[in-house]
């Protein structure tokens, strides 16, 4: 499987998938990869690998967008913080998101790379409870402080499975929170995106992904797993005297969510060329690929934008951007 970091790009109220042009977006976002990234991104005009100049990603020819909600921590005072994030095991990063582009796990069927112009949506921003949430998408609480990222350090095994919950832990997590965000891996054939961003894509009608089921006649073309695993630091925030007086935990989405049913992960794909698909058929692992070129952690890192919706998403703040 292919496994890279992408540092943060910018953090701030945007959403040219599901609110396009809206200056600023109902809620806070964390976005990672190609420079070229703004309010509207019309894909019939749109090209991410011509207008971007850089890219936040290790692979160098990946000029996509990815982004998902933020993180807060509410005092007992009822200020919020942004919860900072950490890079994942092995990787090293300002932040951001890790992302991997599964083949299907018998090592022998092969995927069709995404489109010029591919977007898609996973999760429901609206979501407060557990009936409606799509498959995959969860947290995992590490109970190491020195542990976190490491496998065996709480629940060892693939993501969503153990004791990962779709909820926010309920308990502090002295190695902090990662999350998951796992995209469909069945596409229609034909459209490069939906009016709800996810009809285009399916899960497969019979089966899973890890066991190469079927996609359904519907979505006969099989994707690479898209995943994003983001590694949230609470553990600042872990002193019992912070947390609520009643127990309860103190952690809510960008979406004002702190249940964690509204977690969400959205997409644009930009990958320069066809190099997406012959990483995919070289079956590369890891950040490191022959088939593509690699920008080192600090070259990454130095791709940075400034906010287009200028806030404050970091200080103490009275409330959170938007709710």
């Amino acid at each position: 499987m292919i496994r890279f970091g992408c540092s943060q790009l910018v953090i701030e109220r945007l959403d040219p998938l599901v609110n396009p042009g809206t200056l600023p977006s109902p809620h806070v976002h964390q976005i990672v990869g190609g420079n070229s990234f703004n309010s509207t991104m019309d894909p019939g005009t749109h090209d991410l690998v011509k207008e971007s100049t850089c890219t936040s990603c290790t692979f160098a020819e990946d000029f996509s967008n990815y982004w998902t909600a933020v993180l807060y921590f509410r005092a007992r005072n009822g200020t919020y913080k942004r919860v900072p994030q950490f890079a994942n095991v092995g990787l090293r990063a300002v932040g951001g998101i890790t992302v991997y582009y599964i083949p299907p796990y018998d090592g022998r069927t092969n995927v069709t790379a995404f489109k010029p112009g591919f977007r898609m949506l996973v999760g429901d921003a609206a979501l407060r409870k557990a009936d409606g949430m799509q498959r995959q998408l969860c947290h995992r609480c590490y109970k190491s402080a020195d542990g976190a990222g490491v496998p065996g350090d709480s629940q060892d095994g693939a993501p969503c499975t153990g004791s990962d919950t779709q909820s926010l832990p309920p308990a502090p997590c002295n190695g902090g929170i990662r999350t998951t965000i796992t995209f469909p891996t069945c596409w229609d054939g034909k459209n490069v995106d939906s009016p709800d961003h996810k009809s285009h894509v399916a899960y497969p009608k019979t089966g899973s992904f890890e066991s190469v089921g079927t996609c359904p006649d519907s979505h006969p073309v099989r994707l690479p797993q898209l995943m994003y695993e983001v590694m949230w630091d609470t553990r600042p925030f872990n002193d019992p005297d912070l947390w609520p007086e009643d127990g309860s935990q103190p952690f809510f989405w960008s979406t004002g969510d702190e249940t964690g049913y509204s977690q969400h992960g959205d997409y644009l794909f930009g990958w320069k060329g066809d190099s997406l698909q012959r990483a995919l058929n070289a079956r590369c692992n890891n950040a490191v690929c022959k088939e593509l070129r690699v920008q080192t952690s600090e070259e990454a890192m130095k791709c940075t934008k400034a906010q287009t919706a200028v806030e404050d998403v970091d200080g103490w703040l009275e409330s959170i951007p938007g709710t």
